[in-house]
């Protein structure tokens, strides 16, 4: 589902004795006079954001210096080492954890708690560990269905509204020589969101210790869908490391669904050369029986700037960063996809921006109702996933048991069982209390 997936191997310390996560360093008392705060990103428009703040602060200003998103997380493991890591920093939800478990990240939670109100709860509820404020989110989540509008009418199909729903189009596609989806053998992001939806806890805090469950009802429902969708080929596997020809094959009709957010899309408009227009957005499937809600943040989805431990004008970071997420210019630079990424902002109220991050290109007749689809996903996003402390880790073996799954090698079921044991253990070999 995820096409910029980036999973590098980050080490975690093992936790202090009496808690599960610590966040020491220097105490980061307010300095008095002009303060200079660095920071660290990656996505377009934060530079003239950052010009923005300072133009309208005299006693803060921010350095930005521009990194590459894929090496972040070792940059900043680097820096903290050698003690000069940056005041902010650009990151995602699933890093969060991992880096308090260090104690890279300040608790900034006196100056940003007040303010929960003017973020979307699913985009809040990522910059949280333990009940506290490590991040000021940064964008949202919406998440939806896109889907070819020509083929659906062409075979008398209507938008999948449950998971079923796109068993059943599924089957009726493959007739015609169509997948209804594409799981590339390289991203188990599908089964981290179905489960994500399902209600599913791969991890979680019971008193001084981690839980574990990989096989829990909801990821095993999730599970389930998977598997009858590989079992019966309705997918097409095309891997994101070609991802111009993942492009050309829905271009061209050969898979004709996705469930995908905002920021997807503007890749979409500029590979397609055949079906513009001809695309309509639908909510992301539910479950039988369930009230819709769609996946936590991740990756892309699930931004944030953090404080980092190693600051010394926190107060002054934290405001910065509140600014950054808040302030309507600052929100609009990153939010339109001609001066930032494209991505829906975090904010409670994202609605002014749905016109930017829809392209009418690409959904032509559709787009005024394929709008109402994304306000409605707004307040769907689930807010109660936690990412364990060795995700990266983690993550990393489920990638290699998911291509087993891919060619049939395996059952969802049987890596799923794999996944339990092997992050029980993980977390052990770290030092880390933990029970599954």
């Amino acid at each position: 589902m995820n096409p910029t997936r980036r999973r590098l191997p980050v080490a975690v310390a093992a936790f202090a004795v009496g808690g599960l996560l610590t966040a020491c360093g220097t105490s980061g008392s307010k300095a008095s006079g002009p303060a200079t705060l660095t920071y660290w990103g990656w996505d377009q428009g934060q530079a003239a954001a950052v010009k923005s703040f300072n133009a309208s602060h005299k006693d803060v200003q921010i350095k930005y210096t521009k990194i590459t998103d894929a090496t972040a997380p070792q940059q900043l493991t680097n820096a903290f080492k050698a003690g000069n890591a940056p005041c902010l920093m650009q990151s995602t939800a699933e890093y969060v954890t991992t880096y308090v478990s260090q104690g890279m990240l300040a608790d900034i939670s006196k100056w940003i708690a007040p303010h929960k109100a003017q973020f979307n709860a699913g985009a809040y509820a990522g910059t949280l560990v333990q009940d506290k404020v490590y991040g000021v989110a940064t964008s949202s989540s919406p998440a939806f269905t896109i889907y070819r509008t020509d083929v659906f009418k062409k075979y008398g199909l209507k938008p999948p509204a449950t998971w079923d729903d796109v068993i059943a189009a599924g089957k009726t596609l493959k007739a015609h020589g169509i997948k209804i989806t594409n799981y590339a053998g390289e991203d188990p992001s599908t089964l981290e969101t179905l489960a994500m939806q399902a209600g599913a806890h791969w991890y979680g805090i019971d008193g001084d210790k981690w839980k574990v469950n990989f096989q829990d009802p909801a990821t095993l429902k999730a599970a389930a869908v998977i598997q009858q969708i590989i079992d019966d080929n309705l997918n097409s596997s095309l891997s994101f490391s070609d991802y111009a020809a993942v492009q050309r094959n829905y271009d061209t009709g050969g898979t004709v669904t996705r469930q995908i957010s905002t920021w997807q899309m503007a890749g979409m408009v500029k590979n397609f050369t055949k079906s513009l227009g001809q695309w309509a957005l639908a909510p992301w499937p539910t479950f039988n029986g369930e009230a819709p809600r769609t996946p936590a943040g991740t990756n892309k989805s699930g931004g944030l700037n953090v404080v980092t431990s190693q600051c010394k004008d926190r107060a002054q970071a934290a405001q910065a960063a509140l600014w950054l997420s808040t302030d309507p210019g600052a929100v609009k630079i990153m939010a339109d996809p001609a001066t930032g990424d494209g991505l829906m902002p975090a904010v409670a109220d994202a609605s002014p921006f749905i016109d930017n991050a829809l392209p009418k290109t690409l959904l032509g007749d559709s787009y005024d109702a394929s709008k109402k689809v994304v306000t409605d996903s707004f307040p769907l996003v689930a807010t109660d996933w936690t990412f364990g402390p060795d995700w990266t880790a983690m993550y990393t073996e489920m990638a290699t048991g998911w291509a087993k799954v891919m060619t049939k090698q395996q059952k969802v079921t049987d890596l799923l069982a794999h996944m339990q044991q092997w992050t029980v253990n993980d977390l052990k070999s770290r030092g880390i209390s933990v029970e599954g």
